[in-house]
């Protein structure tokens, strides 16, 4: 019998049963673009020991909405659980309502004619109604996603990247061919169509919403606001000055509050002083009890923003117009017995500061004015 040695079995191979199959590339899809998403957070936590917060870093600012969007959607929940090693996106157990309704010892909730789940005054299709307009903006498959997807894949390298910005969505500035992020999920503004007068008889407008995981919405603007408002964010387009090698960091706007005890100036609400410094805010507030500009009193440091190739002139200018209406109007007396006006104190709520110096940092505060009725952003 003929011996063949090993090399004579790999070399007569005519099916080419033994040749060495070369791995598929893998296709990257949205599971993977979310698993890596999730990922990123969970690098924050292992460098940092914390998780991120809602902090005036932006790079640390982006993880916190991120991960909040995560934890308010029960797909994404379910999905990441192989990947939530610090134990992110825990869900906490509660009974059923059956167990509430069963456990009732004092007869609360018995059956009664009348009781606390039978709705009055209300007209008998309302819960049908009601669910139609629900079906309506409901999202479905987008069926020429194709045509969408590299849009929104170029705008989610830009975002890594810090070509783009996330800042907070105003309604009035939404808009088509605008990206924004609803519930940690990338959306694309295809179509914002004529007003409509609705059963309010208030007027709103349809759009064509495409999100990154390949469905699409035709939701009411309106609604579209209010939801991003309340978790979501919208993109910066791409003309913002951008951090590189080459930039200089030219300072520090800061956020401080009064510790005077003048009722003059302790008694009025939301006062807020808001500047500009080269130096670190701590050195410069180190002599605030002499300075008029800090109202002879102590501060108190609220927050530090760090800036690159700002103009002083300009931010002041610009600050100074932007809350003008508000600002305070006080005269101080310093040590040298002579009367000063400091024109960098304005009242308006911390949170809408905060938005404002998001705003200045990426760009976007022209198209914004704060309506000092209302005490908001438009």
């Amino acid at each position: 019998m003929h011996e063949f040695s090993l090399e004579d079995i790999l070399s007569n191979d005519p099916l080419g049963i033994l040749v060495e199959a070369k791995p598929k590339a893998k296709l990257v899809n949205s599971d993977d673009r979310l698993i890596a998403s999730f990922e990123e957070i969970n690098s924050f936590i292992e460098a940092n020991g914390h998780e991120p917060q809602k902090s005036t870093n932006m790079s640390e600012r982006t993880l916190y909405s991120r991960l909040q969007g995560i934890k308010d959607n029960p797909e994404k929940i379910e999905y990441l659980k192989p990947y939530d090693r610090f134990n992110l996106l825990k869900v906490v157990e509660i009974n059923s309502i059956d167990d509430i309704l069963n456990d009732d010892a004092f007869g609360l909730l018995r059956d009664d004619k009348d009781d606390i789940f039978t709705l009055k005054h209300v007209p008998n299709n309302f819960s049908s109604e009601r669910s139609k307009a629900d079906k309506v903006a409901s999202r479905e498959i987008c069926k020429n996603f194709e045509e969408f997807e590299h849009l929104l894949k170029e705008c989610q390298k830009d975002i890594k990247e810090q070509k783009r910005r996330l800042i907070p969505s105003v309604e009035s500035q939404l808009r088509e061919g605008m990206f924004c992020v609803l519930d940690g999920i990338l959306l694309y503004i295809h179509k914002i169509f004529q007003p409509i007068r609705g059963n309010s008889n208030k007027l709103n407008r349809r759009t064509i919403l495409i999100f990154e995981n390949g469905t699409q919405s035709n939701m009411l603007l309106r609604s579209l606001g209010k939801r991003l408002k309340d978790n979501g964010k919208m993109v910066t387009d791409l003309n913002i000055d951008l951090i590189n090698k080459e930039d200089k960091k030219s300072g520090y706007i800061y956020i401080l509050e009064s510790l005077s005890s003048d009722e003059k100036i302790s008694t009025i609400k939301n006062l807020y002083k808001i500047g500009y410094s080269t130096t670190e805010v701590k050195d410069r507030i180190k002599n605030a009890i002499n300075e008029p500009t800090y109202l002879m009193a102590p501060v108190r440091i609220v927050s530090v923003y760090e800036t690159y190739n700002m103009n002083t002139q300009k931010f002041e200018q610009l600050i100074h117009k932007f809350f003008g209406k508000v600002c305070l109007n006080l005269d101080i007396f310093g040590n040298d017995n002579k009367r000063y006006t400091p024109r960098e104190w304005f009242i308006v709520p911390l949170e809408v500061i905060e938005q404002t110096i998001d705003l200045i940092i990426s760009g976007e505060i022209v198209n914004y004015r704060y309506d000092e009725v209302n005490e908001k952003l438009n």
